[in-house]
């Protein structure tokens, strides 16, 4: 009989690709990759998801930025438009269009109630709006249409809350000053209203015709002139850095220029927040799936050294080895990376959908970035965290075949190491889109760890002297014993467990505290009108009308209006300062204001309020930072005429978010009689119908300002902020609990046998259960109380530097972090591990001397 032998080409062994295709559909349908996929697929999800939506949100303000000024350039001043800017922009072929905007009072006809409310005028003329379209309705039942048109003459066109609030239709009259225009259409869409104080009043769009005759532009009158120009974009970029230049020139005051880089609307202090809050949430995310990475990716090495033994006994070289390793977790990060970066794009609509009153309609389509960045997160947390165990097992010696005492995996190199997590670190900081925020929270990671790590070694050596062998419980000793045994694996399972758990506990503590500050700016009972230019004489009748009506909490301050005249003795100009906000405030004046304490609302963050003193005045802290301002400098206001040299003696830290007066700069004094003053009242309406008609009708000059809409808006926010933000925040609690279970199950296998051999040296179950038990809290209690220390300190920090919120964590959450600590390892533990004594002696042992 003859017998066929293999012929050299028929015994080469498969190829790299080859054995990585089929060493991945193994390890896959023996879930063997499983937790360490889905650390991945998490971080890449996290990520993804407020890439996709910060990347359609920021594609959305630059295609809207033009329409939002109103023209490729704006010049916006106090007074009147130079002729200078009108006459350059006509030799530059460019269109120019003129409106006037000012905060009034409108009012309806007697016979149809006579109510009055504060609305923000706007004249306009032909050509309105050179950049973007406005849109209309008939009236209030009808959807918007856009129109090239304006108003004709003799008609406003007007918002749809000023009808309802003044029970008016379309087709009615309506008073501004001394002339009756009629209603003719409902504004549905402004393009270039803009925001700030007055964008909370009701529009009114009136032809420029027709300005004249109300009577409403006076010499003292505080209005916005803005002239836009719009045209040729070359012709546009050298109007705007001309008028840049002439804006700073000497002798030009109370003019600044708007340009698509320096005129786009800053996003609310909230949405700031929270959109910092849900990048921190991300990167912990990344971070987390890092550590639970490398655990898993060593547990996965562990298991399959005698594998990659018989393949080197059977001839395989070590580069092929690591070239079908690299294959296989080049493909599992693939898989994974692309499943996070599809359920990331599916979660950012659930953003979109939960903050819509926050963001413009119509977004953009995303780019491809934020799936290209989440594709380069995942693999490189593979390739740093996971590939630098799994390589080594190309170098497992044949000799483990017969002795398995030999080539188990060793730590990486630090050089392998540090290259791997230098990466990782950098395209964090890159994702996190805040140099502050990214160095905090991924240096802050790295310190935590190195601290665990020591920590935790110096604990498990105080663990081997506290315990008494002769006294404490069997079972005590025991478990002081398997974690005395293995030294480094009992700092490796206390640094992760400690890592996961402060990314728990610091973001519960920042999302309580951070939830927290939101609530208080706008809380139940926050003033929702303001009325301003009270007159000295109406003061005491005024503040008896608000005692009748019982309206007993208010904030009430004398307020003056003064221009900054000089620091230190030097004249200040515009040309003074680089920052444009910097050169808006020495170009405009201040509402100043008066009082011998201090608000409650201010807290003085440097130098000291003292009562009644004469020639002191406390500054607020943004101000200061931005006009360079410090305690002792010598400040000059000229104040209708009259000026007033102080100096600074304090420093207030004022929260504009709050529905609160606030003022830049304040006197420490009761009473300034020689200034020209009126009164501002801040205080929530009382439940009387027709008390804001009532008072305007006794009191005909003042305006009184109608924040309820702008605060129940407000409020509307911040819950939908809120809930985005919880729910971003599952993917980091899911990111840390798959961290606790890959670092309580890491030892899964040695755990096994070291029970197998007790168990048959007689030790019962139930000694054993109590072992287990005892080894796992107390992991977990040491684990959880350094993370809650450590958690205080980073929440602390990142609630100073970063979020900018008052930090008012309790002092009993180290014991509290704890506890949950050896709760959840418990858990992890009993979930993790419960296999572990249900296995049978024989076969544990029989696989162990394989």
């Amino acid at each position: 009989m003859a017998h066929h032998f293999p012929s050299r080409a028929d015994a080469r062994p498969p190829g790299a690709l080859l054995l990585g295709w089929r060493a991945l559909r193994r390890d896959l349908r023996a879930g063997e990759l499983r937790l360490l996929m889905l650390a991945v697929l998490l971080a890449v999800a996290a990520l993804s998801a407020v890439g996709f939506f910060a990347d359609r949100l920021q594609g959305s303000l630059q295609r809207d930025a033009v329409q939002l000024l109103g023209g490729d350039a704006v010049i916006v001043s106090d007074q009147a438009t130079p002729e200078a800017f009108v006459r350059e922009a006509q030799a530059l072929g460019l269109a120019g269009v003129q409106t006037l905007s000012f905060p009034t009072m409108a009012r309806a006809d007697d016979a149809q109630g006579g109510a009055s409310r504060l609305v923000a005028l706007k004249s306009v003329q032909a050509g309105y709006p050179l950049r973007g379209q406005m849109q209309t309705a008939p009236d209030t039942q009808q959807p918007g249409q856009p129109t090239a048109d304006i108003p004709a003459p003799g008609e406003v066109w007007v918002d749809a809350p000023l009808l309802g609030a003044l029970e008016l239709a379309v087709g009615d009259g309506l008073w501004l000053g001394e002339a009756r225009l009629m209603i003719a259409r409902v504004i549905t869409l402004e393009p270039d209203r803009g925001s700030g104080f007055m964008s909370f009043a009701p529009r009114v769009l009136m032809n420029a015709a027709d300005l004249p005759a109300t009577a409403l532009v006076q010499p003292a009158s505080r209005i916005t002139w803005r002239y836009a120009v719009a045209g040729a974009p070359r012709a546009a970029v050298r109007y705007a850095a001309w008028a840049e230049q002439q804006a700073k020139a000497a002798g030009v005051r109370g003019v600044r220029v708007e340009t698509l880089a320096s005129g786009r609307p800053e996003m609310r202090q909230t949405l700031e927040r929270a959109q910092q809050f849900l990048n921190l949430v991300a990167l912990l995310a990344a971070l987390l799936a890092a550590v639970a990475v490398a655990l898993a990716a060593r547990a996965f090495a562990a298991q399959h050294l005698d594998g990659a033994a018989l393949l080197r006994v059977l001839g395989l070289a070590q580069r092929r080895i690591a070239g079908a390793y690299v294959l296989e977790f080049a493909l599992a990060g693939v898989l994974a990376s692309a499943a996070g970066v599809a359920l990331g794009w599916g979660v950012h609509w659930v953003f979109v959908w939960l903050l819509g009153a926050l963001v413009p309609a119509g977004l953009p389509p995303a780019s491809a970035w934020p799936a290209l960045l989440g594709l380069g997160v995942g693999l490189t947390l593979l390739a740093a965290f996971g590939l630098p165990p799994v390589l080594q097992l190309a170098r497992v010696p044949p000799l483990r075949v017969i002795r398995r005492d030999v080539g188990a995996i060793k730590p990486a190199s630090a050089a392998v190491l540090l290259l791997g997590v230098a990466g990782f670190a950098a395209l964090l900081l890159i994702v996190s889109r805040d140099w502050r925020l990214g160095l905090i929270a991924v240096g802050g990671f790295a310190g935590a760890v190195l601290l665990f790590a020591l920590l935790a070694w110096l604990a498990v050596g105080a663990l081997r002297l506290a315990v008494h062998e002769g006294r404490a419980p069997r079972w005590l000793v025991l478990a002081t014993r398997q974690i005395a045994a293995r030294p480094a694996y009992a700092v490796v399972q206390v640094s992760s467990l400690a890592v996961g758990l402060l990314a728990l506990v610091l973001l519960v503590l920042l999302r309580t505290d951070l939830i927290a500050s939101w609530q208080q700016a706008t809380p139940a009972d926050a003033p929702d009108r303001f009325v301003i230019n009270i007159q000295p004489d109406q003061a005491a009748d005024f503040r008896a009308v608000l005692a009748e009506a019982g309206v007993q909490r208010y904030d009430w301050y004398p307020m003056f209006r003064g221009r900054l005249a000089a620091i230190n003795s030097r004249p200040v100009s515009a040309a003074d300062y680089a920052d444009e906000r910097a050169r808006g405030l020495v170009e405009r004046e201040f509402n100043l204001s008066h009082t011998s304490e201090p608000p409650a609302h201010n807290p003085i963050v440097a130098g000291r309020w003292t009562p009644g003193e004469a020639g002191a005045v406390s500054v607020e802290e943004g101000i200061a930072k931005t006009l360079g301002l410090k305690l002792g400098d010598l400040l000059r206001f000229d104040i209708a005429g009259m000026d007033s040299e102080v100096r600074i003696t304090s420093v207030r830290k004022v929260d504009w978010a709050t529905m609160r007066a606030n003022f830049f700069v304040l006197y420490p004094l009761a009473a300034m009689p020689e200034l020209p003053i009126t009164y501002l009242a801040a205080y929530r309406a009382p439940d009387v119908a027709g008390f804001d008609n009532a008072l305007v009708r006794r009191f005909p000059n003042v305006t009184n300002v109608d924040m309820s809409a702008a605060l129940a808006q407000v409020q509307a926010v911040l819950a939908q902020v809120v809930r985005a933000v919880e729910f971003l925040f599952a993917f980091t609690l899911a990111a840390g609990l798959l961290v606790l279970f890959a670092a309580v199950t890491a030892t899964r296998e040695a755990r096994t046998r070291e029970f197998a051999i007790m168990r048959a040296l007689g030790a019962r179950a139930r000694l054993l259960r109590q072992v287990q038990r005892a080894e796992l809290l107390g992991v977990g209690l040491l684990a959880g109380l350094l993370a809650s220390a450590v958690a205080m300190l980073l929440g602390a920090l990142l609630a100073f530097k970063v979020f900018d919120f008052a930090w008012t964590a309790p002092p009993w959450i180290p014991l509290a972090g704890a506890v949950a600590g050896a709760l959840l390892a418990w858990l992890a533990g009993w979930w993790g591990l419960r296999e572990v004594l249900r296995r049978p002696v024989v076969q544990t042992l029989r696989a162990a001397a394989l």
